[in-house]
């Protein structure tokens, strides 16, 4: 069992010193009048709520934490910074994309750069930043600390992996705490390693007071509830019924950040159903099936690219819940998985998980017919990720077996991040300036090639920052 921390530790440390994930003892339990009561809530608002059930306010007073939520969305281009679309035969769309860099990750990481940011500044203390990305985190976690004075970051890219815009959000960025590697050759899983090594050697992190923010953080995991909540509020048919209406949740999902934030919502009381959509890297749609969790043999590139993932480390929070908040057997079973690469879940969790969470896998074929045909009927542009969880509606309508619930599709990210999906789908799309305006921009990107020691890179690049930050602090003195 890993030491207790409070949220500023959580936040600060990414994965336990045990190499697990950080997750609440306890969950709080929301009866039926608090439901009612937030169900009038703007997203800004549930964010607030949900922060202040997990975030003690002698770390951060409620004042000081409803300012930072409300400059986090400052810069969202929807002045309801989370948009319900609603189109034809029922389907809902939650748009989770009105942030600076067009994908989801900008809701979470806002509010996770304000919150760091206020802390550094209390304690006047420095860190490192590191994150792999798959697409959308990178530049969403450049946007969310770029220029700040406390704050490098430090962006592992795998090229050729994400979209020509996805790259160009994170290489133009010329601030001077921004510092973007590109792999040549390796995917984003491969690319988790040098990141794993170097959180693995305790002394190191404690040393240069480094962090990471992919969706392991639990501050991030924490915000993305918002959107569980939200869709629920806008797509329930009524809030006076007892007991309140099911909605179903899609989620397409990679890593699985958004899927915990749902079981986590779940679990709390709010009465949502989950459907987890992937494409054809189907790690977790043959857990949830089958309760295979191993690996394939590789990844398959798919239109869907933020979701080309194989090692969705989420599930490990999804296993801990399920398992009755049992960290001895999450434990177990993650080492068995980080050895072998192969896992059958035990039968009582295996089911656990399939009541909670139901699933479907989405090849690229059916991603463009989607586009397509949502485009006809709605005249309404998805990106290919949204485009996996609206497949399942589609599926769903066309067996003449639609939910009696009503259903929600999240959708993380815009489709003019995605014209050559959108191209893919025989749909023409107009690019918005901002995106237009990354072609002519300089860029700034260090190779790393095959070959190259990545974990040696890593640290060298880690240790050069903090010299840097040593220098500047002593010379301010």
């Amino acid at each position: 069992m890993a030491p207790r921390v409070d949220f500023e530790g959580a936040l600060f440390s990414g994965y336990a010193p045990d190499g697990g994930l950080f997750m609440p003892e306890e969950l709080p339990q929301l009866d039926t009048e608090t439901l009612r009561k937030w169900s009038t809530l703007s997203y800004p608002g549930l964010v607030k709520e949900l922060c202040a059930l997990f975030i003690d306010p002698e770390l951060i007073p409620r004042d000081d934490l409803h300012d930072l939520i409300d400059r986090a969305f400052r810069r969202f281009r929807h002045p309801e910074v989370v948009h319900l679309s609603r189109l034809r035969n029922g389907l809902n769309v939650l748009e989770l994309w009105h942030g600076v860099t067009y994908a989801f990750k900008d809701l979470s990481l806002c509010c996770t750069g304000q919150f760091l940011q206020y802390f550094l500044e209390k304690r006047k203390k420095h860190i490192t930043v590191v994150v792999g990305t798959s697409g959308d985190t990178g530049s969403a976690a450049i946007e969310s600390v770029q220029g700040a004075k406390n704050v490098d970051i430090i962006v592992l890219l795998p090229k050729g992996h994400c979209s020509k815009i996805q790259e160009l959000q994170m290489t133009t960025v010329l601030k001077e705490n921004v510092h973007v590697f590109g792999a040549v050759e390796g995917n984003s899983d491969e690319l988790d390693e040098p990141i794993k090594a170097v959180f693995a050697d305790v002394g190191f992190v404690k040393e240069h007071n480094l962090m990471s923010l992919n969706s392991i953080n639990w501050s991030r995991v924490l915000v993305q509830m918002a959107h569980h909540f939200f869709a629920y509020f806008r797509c329930t048919p009524s809030m006076e019924t007892d007991p309140l209406p099911l909605v179903e949740v899609v989620v397409p999902t990679g890593a699985g950040g958004n899927l915990a934030a749902g079981c986590i919502a779940q679990k709390m009381g709010l009465p949502i159903r989950l459907v987890a959509t992937v494409n054809h890297n189907d790690i977790i749609h043959r857990t949830i099936q089958r309760g295979d969790f191993s690996l394939a043999k590789a990844i398959k590139p798919t239109l869907a690219s933020a979701m080309d993932i194989q090692v969705p480390y989420n599930m490990e929070r999804i296993f801990w819940l399920l398992s009755g908040s049992d960290s001895q057997a999450t434990r177990a079973l993650m080492e068995q998985f980080e050895r072998s690469q192969d896992l059958r879940l035990p039968k009582e969790l295996h089911s656990q998980l399939s009541a909670a969470v139901t699933s479907a896998c989405v090849p690229d074929e059916a991603i463009t017919r989607t586009m397509a045909r949502c485009w006809e009927q709605n005249r309404y542009l998805l990106c290919p990720h949204s485009a996996v969880a609206v497949t399942y509606h589609y599926h769903q309508m066309d067996r003449r077996q639609p939910s009696s619930n009503p259903w929600c599709c999240l959708a993380p990210a815009s489709a003019a991040k995605f014209p050559e999906a959108v191209l893919a789908a025989g749909l023409t799309l107009e690019t918005p300036a901002e995106i237009r305006a990354l072609e002519s921009k300089e860029t700034r990107c260090a190779p790393m090639r095959r070959g190259d020691d990545w974990t040696l890179i890593l640290r060298g690049a880690i240790e050069g920052l903090s010299q840097q930050w040593r220098g500047r602090a002593q010379s301010s003195t």
